[in-house]
């Protein structure tokens, strides 16, 4: 069987792609499978509850490398989100759950992919996934106006069939354009 060619690195594509807690994080392994092929570097950062949807081994092998999660593992000795937060040039959190875009709307860094985002200078997109009820709360687009307000770019939702079985807004950007958008 022939290898598949793999693109050379382009400088610049440095893709921290942060996985918070929602059942899209499945969907997570796509992305991180379409930013390799398309010759991305790709690191992962995942919530605790994210890592309750998709295991670390399959982040891990997908992106060639660990998946962090830990703000207190002493084996990221170099302050893992200081070091993730300069290291990248674009970070995409795909999915980004209501929960953890009310923490980043409110400055809050009680994990690793929080606080490496606080501490980023790179642009960071968030692709809300959730369902409908929980997308049209006025407390999450309260978030989500304040996440934009700060430069934050929101790719998604959009209507669709969720996890629930209904039909409606809260789908997740499907993984082929959040890693078109990604790349550009």
């Amino acid at each position: 069987m022939a290898k598949a060619a793999r693109r050379p690195l382009s400088p610049g594509r440095r893709i921290l792609l942060g996985v918070s807690g929602s059942i899209a994080a499945y969907k997570s392994c796509e992305i991180v499978r379409g930013l390799v092929r398309a010759g991305a570097e790709v690191k992962v950062a995942a919530t605790a509850n994210a890592l309750r949807f998709v295991t670390p081994l399959t982040l891990s092998v997908l992106s060639r490398g660990p998946v962090y999660h830990d703000p207190f593992d002493p084996a990221a000795w170099d302050m893992a989100h200081l070091s993730l937060a300069s290291w990248a040039s674009r970070v995409i959190i795909a999915p980004a759950s209501a929960d953890l875009m009310a923490r980043l709307a409110m400055g809050r860094s009680g994990g690793l992919l929080e606080s490496l985002v606080l501490s980023t200078k790179a642009p960071v997109a968030v692709c809300p996934a959730m369902d409908t009820e929980m997308w049209e709360h006025r407390a999450t687009q309260a978030n989500v106006a304040r996440l934009r307000e700060w430069g934050y770019e929101v790719w998604g939702p959009v209507e669709g069939e969720l996890a629930s079985g209904r039909v409606g807004m809260g789908r997740l950007l499907e993984p082929a354009e959040i890693v078109a958008r990604g790349l550009k």
